[in-house]
């Protein structure tokens, strides 16, 4: 990680709600932006951001999503998210976040990732899958 990622330090990632974004469960007519998609697009935002601070071989996983999903948005409508920096602690950055669309405040909250190495993390998973695998195959 650079130096370069300490509080204060922001993002603007801008997303149009195309209709994979939207809910469906309550027909043609009450299509809106997900929450689950929401929370999606904040996290990306906050990934985005570390990626341009990250060392060669980082990446970062989400750790943490407190949100609130205040107001809908329509399809077709574009979604501005802001992410900016709140803390760095070691390897754990904390982010505050808001996002608008064209009319509203449809969401705020916090995020939290944690960064990592990639070739390291890939071998922890791979050590976890054989673990796994042994515990299927009766194999303490």
């Amino acid at each position: 990680m650079k130096a370069s990622l300490q509080p204060g330090v922001s993002r603007v990632n801008r997303i149009t709600v195309d209709r994979e974004r939207t809910i469906s469960f309550m027909g043609e007519d009450g299509r809106v932006y997900a929450t689950p998609w929401l929370v999606k697009d904040i996290e990306y935002t906050c990934r985005d951001l570390i990626l341009a601070h990250a060392d060669a071989g980082e990446d970062s996983v989400g750790v943490e999503v407190a949100v609130r999903h205040l107001a809908p948005t329509l399809p077709g409508m574009t979604v501005e998210i802001m992410a900016r920096v709140t803390a760095v602690e070691g390897r754990k950055v904390t982010f505050e976040v808001v996002a608008k669309d064209e009319l509203d405040e449809i969401g705020r909250g916090t995020h939290a990732r944690f960064v990592v190495d990639v070739e390291k993390t890939i071998q922890r998973l791979k050590a976890k899958a054989a673990k796994l695998g042994d515990q299927t195959r009766g194999i303490p």
